[in-house]
């Protein structure tokens, strides 16, 4: 079952589609990494899931049934842009706040489980103020985990961290989705980490998604090559072709060339040395998650 899908979503401010068409579908039990450049979408479409904002058009299901079903909508815990939090009230005081707001049933003893669960069990009673960065948003996501939610919609949540932070964060949400099941729709710009922990791909663009892959279907659609910085590189690549039947090499500059149907070092190193090529730099290049974005939204000179 799809923890949520989107058929046809569309929401307009004015004449401008800023969701387009959107047609989503995040599996239960996923964690589904939502990628897209700033205002191409990805806050509009998360708010839109977690009912913050109304579509103008096509249809929003959770757990099968519609987004309008309250019961359905009890499920969802959500961390959307900054954490909304009392600075002067402890960790502690905010999330049973929150937790009487939502008319959650022993607010204390949901705020402590919660709190305990993204590893501030240690400073509940810690002034919101006095807390890190990277605390304020652990707390942020407490109080979304209060009522216990199967699905977890979070914003950029690792924005801004320190590199501690992110590693505290991204364990914790690995902890959630694996020794709890929730799903986790998440959209980030710190790619590298993204790519650690999402099992699943949504790709937006300008409003419309672009690509909606598995993690296991990106890294077939990679394209990993031998980097081979090497003086004359265009007679080296025909050479190349010649004697190893490279069919896909690239001829970057009169120095370098890719080849992306053979990663044989060794045996490129050999045969270019005794042709009496002068050889400067090889190796595997394989393409991440970043890099694999930016060629599909166009290349570096497009953003």
């Amino acid at each position: 079952m799809e923890a949520i899908k989107t058929t046809n979503l569309v929401k307009k401010y004015g004449n401008k589609r800023v969701v387009d068409n959107l047609n989503l579908c995040v599996p239960e039990g996923a964690v589904y990494g939502f990628i897209g450049r700033n205002g191409a979408g990805k806050s509009t479409t998360q708010k839109i899931v977690c009912g913050l904002a109304n579509a103008s058009g096509g249809e929003v299901k959770l757990f099968g049934k519609s987004i309008d079903n309250i019961e359905n909508r009890k499920k969802i815990g959500t961390l959307i842009e900054q954490p909304g939090v009392y600075p002067g009230m402890t960790a502690l005081e905010n999330v049973i706040l929150q937790g009487y707001n939502i008319g959650i049933s022993e607010p204390e003893k949901a705020a402590k489980r919660a709190l305990t669960e993204v590893g501030l069990g240690d400073v509940m009673k810690k002034k919101a103020k006095h807390l890190s960065l990277g605390m304020r948003q652990r707390l942020g996501l407490a109080v979304a985990m209060l009522g216990e939610p199967e699905l977890l919609v979070l914003d950029e949540p690792i924005n801004g961290l320190d590199p501690e932070g992110i590693v505290q964060f991204r364990e914790i949400i690995e902890k959630l989705n694996y020794e709890k099941g929730i799903t986790i729709f998440i959209s980030s710009h710190i790619l590298g980490e993204l790519s650690k922990i999402a099992t699943h791909y949504g790709i937006i663009k300008d409003g419309k998604l672009v690509e909606q892959v598995t993690a296991q279907e990106l890294t077939r659609k990679r394209k990993d090559y031998l980097k081979v910085k090497v003086k004359d590189a265009e007679n080296a690549a025909v050479y190349l072709e010649r004697q190893l039947n490279v069919k896909q090499c690239e001829i970057c500059s009169d120095q370098e060339l890719h080849i992306y149907d053979c990663f044989d070092t060794g045996k490129v190193t050999t045969l270019l040395s005794r042709q009496g090529f002068e050889l400067t730099e090889i190796y595997l290049h394989q393409q991440d998650l970043e890099e694999y974005f930016i060629n599909l939204m166009g290349g570096k000179d497009n953003e």
